[in-house]
């Protein structure tokens, strides 16, 4: 059965369909900006080790209650489930790639030979109100470290993410660390913490009092006002850790302080999810307004055997693209460019063959040549060609005109600066020797 869009009486037409609220189109040249952040990203895991793993959008709803928690947020409010019509199967739109991550390594027994070091780039899905940096289809760019226990391997991913802040050239963003300890710790500061609040119960306000008993550790991360003062004077994390925990919280800070890494200990960091202990921790700006966490994450040592895997360690965190990449546009960096490295200029439409011999030259040898194409009509006036060309970025513009081609040459102008790679603006060039002078043609990022 084919379904139509109901027709708009005024024009007999079928009516415009457009995007769902909060999922977003991303165009040119908006898209350079997040070809260009990926490809830094790939750069930078590569030099740390890391290798890439992709898991379907789609997985099985009982993965995120499992993993994420019954109470939390994102499984309560705001997750995309539905039925499966084959077989009824309740499938998810995955809500973060953490614990898709972890099922895939232990469906294929990934850490049989020993730990692996892994990243990931992807949409998310969270039904959710659309607002700055928020989206219902969000990006999301992670590094897990799975099989590791030692506290050098949650530092190292904090000096990744803080070495990808300085590849980003992000400035303005500052690193909150807190330790959750082990089950038993936390357990016995939850017993505290539910106590304490019990007796101003009078203050906390309705979502406060709903997670009271089910998940209170998410109540320290209250924007309420009104709370803030029965907030701050609530029992710690950090003064119910045993020796263990502490120094796994140590180890991690002084290799931080080793690599002239600032943070600020945050007791009221607690994550969303449940599956984290020891070790979390976020980076954030006061640039985005509410939604100032870019990057997020911590240790979840128990997640793999609660997602039904042979209990083995495990770190990570994850980022969001919009708001890194907003961020960045507060700070007035554009790197949108990836302009071509030439425009292809053709003035007579009957030397597009020859032409296009050349550019494909160009091309194979690594040079980015945009083509001026007309629309139909013919190529177009010299100046017209002339204007696109400044407009498209391009460094240079190469003109195969009819003299250049009588004499077997092309010309090379200039259109950015006074000089061109040391030379004059203009100059002829050889067409037969074009594989030899394409080298000069491109920008450093080609």
């Amino acid at each position: 059965m084919t379904l139509r869009p109901p027709a708009d009486p005024a024009t007999a037409r079928p009516a415009r369909i457009v995007a769902v609220k909060g999922m977003n189109d991303i165009l040119p040249p908006e898209s350079a900006r997040w070809e260009w952040l990926e490809d830094t990203v790939r750069r930078l895991m590569a030099r740390y080790a890391y290798r890439n793993l992709r898991t379907p959008i789609v997985e099985p709803t009982g993965l995120f209650v499992r993993g994420l928690g019954e109470v939390t947020d994102i499984v309560e409010k705001e997750m995309y489930s539905f039925e499966d019509r084959l077989n009824g199967d309740s499938l998810t739109l995955r809500p973060e790639s953490t614990a898709g991550v972890v099922r895939a390594v232990t469906e294929h027994s990934m850490l049989y030979d020993g730990g692996k070091r892994l990243y990931y780039m992807g949409p998310m899905f969270r039904h959710e109100r659309p607002q700055r940096g928020r989206y219902r289809q969000f990006h999301q760019i992670g590094a897990e470290a799975l099989g590791f226990g030692g506290a050098e391997v949650d530092a190292e991913l904090i000096l990744l993410a803080a070495a990808l802040w300085r590849e980003l050239g992000l400035r303005d963003v500052r690193l909150e660390l807190n330790s959750l300890g082990q089950p038993d710790e936390r357990k016995a500061h939850r017993a505290a913490l539910i106590a304490h609040l019990e007796q101003h119960a009078d203050v906390l306000d309705e979502d406060a009092r709903r997670r009271l008993h089910s998940n209170p550790l998410r109540i320290l991360d209250t924007k309420n006002p009104a709370m803030q003062a029965v907030v701050e004077a609530a029992p710690r994390m950090m003064d119910f850790l045993g020796e263990a925990s502490r120094a796994h919280f140590a180890a991690v800070r002084a290799i931080l302080d080793a690599n002239g890494i600032a943070y600020r200990i945050n007791p009221r960091l607690v994550r969303g999810m449940d599956y984290y202990n020891l070790t979390v921790f976020e980076f954030v700006t006061d640039r985005l307004g509410s939604q100032g966490t870019i990057c997020g994450g911590g240790r979840y040592d128990y997640l793999i055997e609660q997602i039904g895997g042979k209990p083995a360690p495990a770190v990570g965190w994850a980022l969001g693209v919009e708001r890194v990449l907003e961020l960045l546009k507060e700070q007035g960096d554009s790197h949108a460019a990836l302009a071509p490295d030439v425009y292809a200029i053709l003035p007579d439409a009957g030397l597009f063959p020859q032409a296009l011999r050349t550019i494909e030259t160009l091309r194979a040898a690594g040079v980015a040549v945009q083509m001026h194409a007309g629309a139909g009509e013919g190529p177009g006036s010299m100046k017209s060609q002339f204007k696109k060309a400044d407009a498209s970025g391009a460094a240079h513009a190469l003109v195969f005109g009819p003299d250049e081609f009588a004499a077997g040459e092309v010309t090379l102008k200039a259109l950015r600066g006074d000089v061109s790679d040391g030379v004059l603006r203009q100059r002829r060039l050889p067409l037969a020797e074009a594989a030899v002078w394409a080298a000069t043609l491109q920008s450093p990022t080609s």
